[in-house]
């Protein structure tokens, strides 16, 4: 079914460690968005990043860690699928599930030159400057020095291409597909899961990304 996200701007933007949690509404059996509008709309978190829709797609440059979150909370077990693109060489293609619905990089890590910690997993692909791809919880450099970390350098974000990435959470597997073949997997021993990790985002850092089609299944 379509989403029925309004064609309203002003999505809030949240404070980054605050503790109250967004009253957002469960997600139900699918969430389904084309971005097919001209707006945003009210389905969505933004906090403080350029979002913006472009010819029935979703776009940001430069999002430099503000996450657009979804307002609904996710289940448990749930399948995340998106079509994903970079329109730069250097890749660097993000998105977090399982987060908080409000977290963001704050101004003053961005003085201190402090490294975000994410409050979910984060999935990029061609990270740091299209060298790498990983799946992490919450720290993003997890893999400078922990090697149990789901990690690859190939292949490379090729720019311009469109990707269609499928995520999916059974207990405590993480299974990362995208154009229908496996990449990326994880069995967390303690996985994120409850209230204050249940929200979805889209995200990046200093690369113009385009998404669209994502399709949310609680499983």
């Amino acid at each position: 079914m379509r989403a029925s996200a309004l064609l309203v701007l002003g999505a809030v933007a949240c404070h980054a460690g605050s503790a109250e949690e967004p009253a957002d509404p469960p997600l139900g059996a699918t969430f389904v968005d084309h971005f097919d509008r001209a707006d945003v709309g009210s389905d969505y978190r933004n906090t403080g990043a350029p979002y913006r829709i472009e010819d029935g797609k979703l776009v940001v440059d430069h999002a430099h860690n503000h996450p657009l979150w979804l307002k609904r909370r996710l289940p448990r077990d749930v399948k995340v699928e998106v079509d994903v693109m970079s329109r730069s060489p250097r890749g660097d293609i993000k998105v977090e599930v399982f987060g908080d619905g409000f977290r963001h990089e704050s101004e003053e890590d961005v003085r201190k030159d402090a490294i975000y910690e994410a409050s979910g997993y984060v999935f990029i692909f061609g990270g740091w400057s299209n060298s790498r791809s990983v799946l992490v919880r919450k720290k993003e450099h997890a893999w400078q020095f922990d090697s149990a970390v789901p990690l690859r350098t190939s292949p490379r974000v090729e720019a311009n291409r469109t990707y269609h990435w499928e995520i999916t959470r059974r207990d405590r597997h993480i299974d990362w597909k995208i154009d229908g073949q496996p990449f990326l997997s994880w069995d967390d021993p303690h996985p994120l899961e409850g209230a204050g990790q249940d929200h979805f985002a889209f995200d990046g850092w200093e690369t113009e990304l385009v998404f669209d089609n994502l399709v949310i299944t609680a499983l």
